[in-house]
């Protein structure tokens, strides 16, 4: 359960933000009007969720130390997200532009960020098409693509394509998918050549089948 989802652990964290020093559980209960066990249920789970400090307050009699809350500092991390939203805004901006200028600047993005979400092979170390499809096919099922490699020759090359069967990013895909696309493409292209690998991603197919995109894959001049 998250404070989003739980009026009463809100209820709970209002109180404590509102309160001028830490309170404890009894005293927590009384300004709701639950019980304290019901008070301290909710103390555990926003302490577990890094919302609130939990800390004993000796004191000077004999005693057990008594046990107090108070609200971390900062904004609330419960609260509603929303990056789809941003995303959208980010995306209309470059839809905006000349469609041409936006499809070159949504690859370069897409290679730079290929190149950063992947390491470099070992000093020394040749990078083979096999090491680099595996490493490619990698950050593609990380990143939710659920990647199929497909057409392979049979004789332990690499494969001519590899299908896409999800995209994390369908709805924006669906919307602007003349971005989206080439910066799926472009981060493909971004990691193979990171890898310093002997091929690249030549082009991609949006759905291609109603179920899933194709990437193509090709050996590289230099190779």
């Amino acid at each position: 359960m998250t404070t989003r989802q739980s009026p009463r652990r809100r209820e709970v964290l209002d109180v404590l933000r509102a309160a001028p020093s830490p309170l404890g559980v009894a005293e927590t209960a009384e300004r709701i009007g639950v019980h304290p066990n019901t008070v301290r249920f909710h103390l555990d789970a926003l302490v577990a969720d890094g919302l609130v400090e939990r800390r004993a307050e000796g004191s000077p009699g004999p005693g057990r130390p008594r046990t107090v809350y108070t609200a971390r500092p900062g904004m609330d991390r419960g609260g509603t997200r929303d990056y789809r939203l941003l995303a959208r805004i980010l995306l209309s901006r470059w839809a905006s532009a000349d469609p041409a200028t936006a499809r070159t600047e949504a690859m370069e993005t897409g290679r730079a960020w290929g190149a950063f979400l992947v390491e470099p092979p070992p000093p020394f170390e040749e990078s083979t098409a096999g090491r680099s499809v595996a490493a490619l096919l990698a950050l593609l099922d990380e990143l939710g693509f659920a990647p199929q490699p497909e057409g392979a020759d049979g004789t332990g090359g690499p494969p001519r394509r590899i299908r896409l069967r999800h995209c994390p990013f369908l709805e924006l895909a669906e919307e602007h998918g003349r971005l989206v696309c080439p910066l799926h493409l472009g981060l493909m292209q971004g990691a193979l050549a990171r890898l310093d690998a002997p091929l690249t991603a030549t082009g991609l197919e949006p759905f291609a089948d109603p179920d899933s995109c194709v990437a193509h894959l090709a050996a590289t001049t230099a190779a």
